[in-house]
């Protein structure tokens, strides 16, 4: 319903039951079991243990900003740096920006980028880590992803035709689920 329109009138018969969930939603933690709406995940009887998580991702660039990166002439300075701390400033707020995430106090995020000059690309990494009630899986996607648009908008001016892709989950251990390794992206 748009922000401004008024409720429907009331027409005196008893509201429709909700929606029964579809199978898939019922599957899935972050729908509510009555009316198949997303929902944050109720953690509290969860066992708290450390949870780390690592996720990658890529941005494939030009040969010309290849050599611009490898002799540190890059306009608006240091992108490697620029791009690193935004993604762990990033990981810190995931829960302020992903709406179903709990905000979790993290003990680390590591962020690398590293420049593959033969394939033209920068690889990130990032790897994230608590002691929670639910995992850093979102901590540390969110911080590969940061990165990689914070290293785009620094190289921008050189290389509009970068491409971000790849950004996936690499590995996770902790919680319930245990362990998940992921090292072949789709």
């Amino acid at each position: 319903m748009p922000v401004d329109a008024k409720p429907p009138m009331s027409t005196g018969k008893a509201p429709s039951p909700p929606a029964k969930p579809s199978p898939a939603s019922s599957a899935l933690s972050h729908f509510d079991a009555r009316s198949g709406r997303a929902k944050m995940v109720d953690v509290g009887s969860k066992t708290v243990s450390e949870r780390v998580a690592t996720a990658r991702g890529r941005v494939k660039i030009s040969a010309e900003l290849v050599s611009i990166l490898k002799s540190g002439t890059l306009e608006k300075g240091d992108a490697f740096t620029v791009a690193k701390t935004a993604g762990i400033l990033a990981a810190k707020q995931t829960g302020q920006l992903i709406p179903m995430c709990h905000p979790l106090p993290l003990n680390v995020v590591e962020l690398d980028l590293e420049l593959d000059e033969a394939l033209s690309e920068v690889r990130i990494e990032a790897t994230a880590r608590t002691e929670a009630k639910t995992g850093v899986e979102m901590e540390a996607l969110l911080a590969v992803s940061m990165a990689a648009l914070t290293f785009y908008d620094m190289c921008k001016a050189v290389d509009k035709g970068m491409v971000i892709d790849r950004i996936h989950l690499a590995r996770k251990t902790g919680g319930k689920s245990g362990t998940y390794v992921n090292d072949s992206p789709r």
